[in-house]
This record gives C-alpha cells, structure tokens and sequence, in this order.
C-alpha cells in the first residue's frame, strides 16, 4: 500500500510541499524538545561554553577586520567613481546610483562575511563538540525510537577507525567545496546574472554541507558511507533542503549562531527519527532485542 502510496503522482505533489514546509520546523521542534527535558541539557551547556570561545575568536580575528576592509574598498571605489567621471550635470543622478552600489555591495559582502563566519563556526563547534553532540542525539534517538542500532565493542582498533572515518568525512566535504565552491566564486565576478547565481549556488552549497554536519551523528552511529550520506539527503529531499537552509540561516547569525549548533544537531537527530530511520532503517533494526548490527 505504501508503494503505490509513493508512486502515484498526486501523492508526491501533496508531500512535496508538506516536507518542505517540515524541514524548516525541526529547529523549532528541537528547541521544544529540549525545553521540556532537562536532562539533555548537560550535552547542551558544555559545548555551547566551546561554542563561545571559539565563536569570540573568529569575531575578533575576522569580522572586525574584514568590516574595516570592507568600508576601505566601497570608500575606495566610490572615490575613484568620482575622480573618473567628470560628468555633466544632467547626469548628476549616477552620484547618487554610486552611492547605492556602495550600500548594496557593502550588504551583500558583510552578508557573505556572516556566512563564511557562520560555516567554520559548524566546522569548528561540531568537531570540539562532537563526544557530547555524539551522547545528545544518541539520548535523543532512544528518547525518540525506544532504541539504538548495536555498537562495535570499544577497543583500540576501533578508536583509530572512528577517527579515520571522522578524517575521511571532513576530506569528503572539502572536496565538494572546492569542486563547487571555485566555480561559484568564478560566477561572482560575472556582474548581474553570475553574481545571483553564485550567490544561490554558495547558499545551496553551505545548506548541504551544514545537512551532512547535524545529520551526521545518528547514520555515523551506523558506519554509513559518505556516498550513502549524500544519496539520503537527495532521497528525503525537499525536507532535507529546507532543513539543511534553515540551519545554515541560524548558524549564520551573529550571537545566535552560539546556541544554534546544539539546537541544529537535536533538530538533526529528530529529522532522521521521523523521515529517515522509519523508511531506511526500522525493517533491519527492530529486532526482538532492539538491537541490530552494524558495519564495521
């Protein structure tokens, strides 16, 4: 019944538009969530305490810079602008055009600024954070399913192996940056067109990156592979975009994005719960025991 549920187009164009409206809801879900169980909030207070120092140090070594070099540049071309066009007077109005390019191109670089912040504020918080992210959405998942997928036994070889893994992740996902994230740049220097389509596409890029990130604890607990990882993404989209879109928006937010991780992760953990664990995991997982076993 669920297959020809899936298959028939009307169907898929009433959960379409369902699941994208959904994916933007988790973060909220997640902060409910959380509010209402106190015992998670131990996993919470910690890494937002790393979360802090290290979102003051990027701040202080690349915001405050990069504004000062940023009103340096728009100063700078404005003033060029004017030393080069000794226009006549019924061309006055480009003075004032000039000086809305410079607001414009002003929001749009200290926009992106906040974005780049936001990304490695991601990199940096989910991988000092990750031994208690790791515990909240394994709490969170045995909150949520009243069970958890078998663990390898401790031992030193398997510690070499999550770290390998761990390396592995991080490399994968600087690949996909560099293979996108160059030929994006490129377009931003194409002026009009290039520039929106660059702007989306680095949008759409750092939205997918952030997804794998606060997806990443519960199909690791499962040795999934990356490809696999970037096969369920495109399999529970347009949820996982929306999802994927709306963290990428709260990290990227100054102060905010200093409570946003934990809040992203738990939004994560409950995103696989709901729309990926019943689909791709519950027929192997629900054993008598509740345990299954998993790659190694």
């Amino acid at each position: 019944m669920s297959k020809q549920l899936n298959s028939n187009p009307a169907h898929s164009a009433i959960s379409a538009p369902i699941g994208l409206l959904a994916g933007f809801t988790y973060p909220l879900r997640a902060f409910t969530l959380l509010w209402q169980t106190p015992k998670l909030w131990g996993y919470v207070l910690i890494p937002v305490v790393l979360n802090f120092l290290i979102g003051i140090s990027l701040y202080l070594g690349l915001l405050f810079p990069s504004l000062s070099g940023i009103d340096l540049l728009v100063a700078d071309l404005s003033l060029r602008f004017h030393t080069i066009a000794n226009l006549p007077q019924r061309l006055s109005f480009l003075a004032v055009l000039t000086i809305a390019f410079g607001w414009l191109l002003r929001i749009l670089l200290v926009a992106g600024l906040l974005l780049i912040i936001g990304f490695l504020l991601v990199q940096f918080g989910v991988i000092l954070g990750s031994p208690w992210y790791g515990e909240l959405s394994q709490q969170l998942e045995l909150l949520r399913n009243g069970q958890l997928p078998a663990e390898a036994p401790m031992s030193l070889t398997s510690i070499f192996q999550d770290i390998k893994r761990a390396i592995a992740f991080e490399f994968r996902k600087l690949q996909i940056l560099l293979s996108f994230g160059i030929p994006l740049l490129v377009l931003n220097f194409i002026p009009g067109v290039g520039s929106i389509l660059g702007s989306l596409g680095g949008v759409a890029l750092g939205a997918t990156l952030v997804c794998l990130d606060f997806l990443d604890a519960p199909l690791e607990r499962r040795r999934r592979p990356f490809k696999e990882k970037l096969e369920i993404l495109r399999g529970s989209l347009p949820a996982s975009g929306s999802f994927g879109l709306v963290c990428f928006g709260l990290v990227s937010i100054p102060l905010l994005n200093l409570l946003a991780i934990p809040l992203c992760v738990t939004a994560g953990t409950l995103f696989f719960c709901d729309r990926i664990w019943p689909t791709r995991f519950a027929s192997q997982e629900q054993t008598s025991d509740g345990k299954t076993d998993i790659p190694t």
